[in-house]
């Protein structure tokens, strides 16, 4: 399937039974649910997928998961990102046996690099595959971020198609929207920021509320391409209180919490997360409810 970059593409959790195994049914459903919600791509095995806590089996058996169930309705962008740089490469020829449409790359975390070693991991990378990849920043797990320069030559690589930026920095995001081409996407990866984005000129948001409170998120796109503005920021703002919840405990804790009490098969992530406490739990429920009622 041919990829364009554009739209609401949820970072979809990773269902798991009681005993922290990959929940194929829960997957499944889940994959449903956000297609019939009206997504435009389905991104698995991101932050939010708990990709650092699945052995490189489970991440494919993810991926050949979601994409025998997408059945090309929509694109499947899997993250295969790692530290070190053949490792990568490695996955990604893996991933594409599966199927996936694109990958998504996040930035060498732990062992800080440098630009120029930023640079040629993921110049190396993109030579090694025949798949669109997108560039993925999260400084704040991460440690380390692309800076807009090095984002603006990894850009003219020709299978580099876009980037996600998890960053929360909406002067960084404009300076990369400045950088967006008909084959090179700007998304944001932070939820508080999708209307913004696209008034800005984005393409879309990788959004992981999607998993809990789809409606909510696809519609501040639909309002948003209907001139709805302000019709979309309520939306926006509708949001806010699941974003808020996030504090409550680690991620995905919260999330997943979140989407198993809106009826989104979850399940727990996997230790050494652990699941909130009943006055977490409580303080969640409370902020939910502007969810079901809305429903």
């Amino acid at each position: 399937m041919s990829v364009t970059f554009r739209g609401i593409v949820p970072a979809l959790i990773t269902p798991m039974t009681a005993a922290e195994d990959i929940d194929e049914t829960g997957l499944r459903t889940l994959v449903d649910r956000l297609i019939d919600a009206g997504v435009h791509a389905l991104f698995v095995l991101g932050t939010n997928g708990e990709f650092v806590a699945l052995s490189e089996a489970e991440k494919l058996r993810v991926a050949r998961i979601a994409v025998d169930h997408a059945r090309g309705r929509v694109p499947v962008i899997a993250g295969t990102g790692a530290y070190a740089t053949r490792d990568v490469i490695e996955l990604n020829h893996r991933m594409q046996d599966t199927g996936v449409d694109a990958v998504s790359v996040i930035t060498p975390y732990f062992n800080g690099t440098t630009q120029q070693e930023l640079f040629t991991h993921y110049e190396r990378i993109a030579r090694g595959t025949s798949l669109p990849v997108m560039l993925y920043t999260i400084p704040a797990k991460a440690g380390v971020t692309l800076t807009v320069d090095t984002v603006r030559r990894l850009a003219e690589i020709p299978n580099i198609r876009g980037i996600k930026d998890s960053g929360g920095d909406f002067d960084r995001l404009v300076q990369l929207i400045n950088l967006r081409r008909d084959d090179f996407a700007v998304f944001t990866g932070t939820d508080s920021m999708i209307l913004w984005t696209l008034i800005a000129g984005g393409d879309g948001a990788v959004a992981a509320t999607t998993n809990a409170v789809p409606d909510v998120v696809m519609s501040i796109w639909n309002h948003f391409q209907a001139g709805e503005i302000e019709a979309a920021r309520r939306a926006q703002e509708l949001l806010r209180p699941l974003r808020d919840a996030f504090a409550l405990g680690t991620m995905p804790v919260v999330l997943k919490t979140a989407a198993t009490m809106l009826g989104m098969p979850a399940g727990p992530a996997r230790a050494p997360a652990l699941p909130l406490d009943d006055a977490a739990r409580a303080r969640l429920a409370v902020a939910l409810a502007v969810y079901q009622h809305a429903g």
